[in-house]
C-alpha cells in the first residue's frame, strides 16, 4: 500500500499520513542540521545539535519501522510546514552577523521546530492509542519523550549561555 493519494477516511488512515510526512519532515531537519552544527559558535549548542541530529536519525529508522509493521510503501511525502519553519530559520540567519546573535537565532529556531515535533509526535502517540496500537504508541510516544528533552536542554542552554552571550555581544574595535 502507498499513502501518497490514499485517501484518508479512519483513524488509522490519518496515523499513516501524518507518518509518512513525519518522515519528510525529519530528513529535511536532517539535512539542516548539518549546516546549522556547522554554524553554531557555542560548542555547547553544537554539541546538543548533534546529539539532536542522531535523535532525529534514530526517529526515521523508528518511522521506516512503522511502515514496514504496516506493510506501508514510505513515498516520500513534502512536508511543507518543516519546511516552512526551516525556510524562515535560514532567513533569520543569513541577517546575523554577530556570531552571539546567531546562536541566539539559531537555538530559538530549532526550538520552534522541536515545537512542532513534540505536538506531531504527541498526536501520533495518542492515535495509536485510540487506535490499541501500543508497539506504534510507545514508538511515537519515545519520539515525543526526546522531543521534550532536547527542548529542556535548550532551555536551559539559552538561558545560562546563549541569551546571555547574545545580550551584551562583544564588539571588536575596528
Amino acid at each position: 500500500m502507498s499513502i501518497i493519494n490514499q485517501r484518508v477516511t479512519t483513524l488509522h488512515d490519518l496515523l499513516d499520513y501524518d507518518a509518512g510526512k513525519f518522515t519528510s519532515a525529519e530528513a529535511q531537519l536532517t539535512k539542516s542540521l548539518a549546516e546549522w552544527i556547522n554554524m553554531a559558535g557555542s560548542l555547547k549548542l553544537k554539541t546538543v545539535l548533534q546529539k539532536y541530529r542522531d535523535l532525529v536519525q534514530q526517529h526515521i529508522q523508528n518511522l521506516e519501522d512503522f511502515f514496514d509493521a504496516e506493510k506501508i510503501n514510505a513515498i516520500s511525502m513534502s512536508n511543507r510546514v518543516m519546511h516552512a519553519f526551516i525556510e524562515e530559520l535560514n532567513e533569520k540567519l543569513s541577517n546575523c552577523t554577530d556570531a552571539e546573535i546567531k546562536d541566539a537565532c539559531l537555538l530559538a529556531g530549532i526550538q520552534a521546530i522541536n515545537h512542532f515535533k513534540i505536538s506531531m509526535y504527541g498526536t501520533a502517540a495518542a492515535f495509536a492509542n485510540t487506535l490499541d496500537m501500543e508497539k506504534q504508541a510507545t514508538l511515537f510516544h519515545a519520539a515525543e519523550i526526546n522531543e521534550k528533552q532536547i527542548d529542556d536542554r535548550l532551555s536551559q542552554l539559552a538561558e545560562y549561555e546563549i541569551n546571555k552571550n547574545a545580550r551584551a555581544p562583544v564588539v571588536l574595535p575596528r
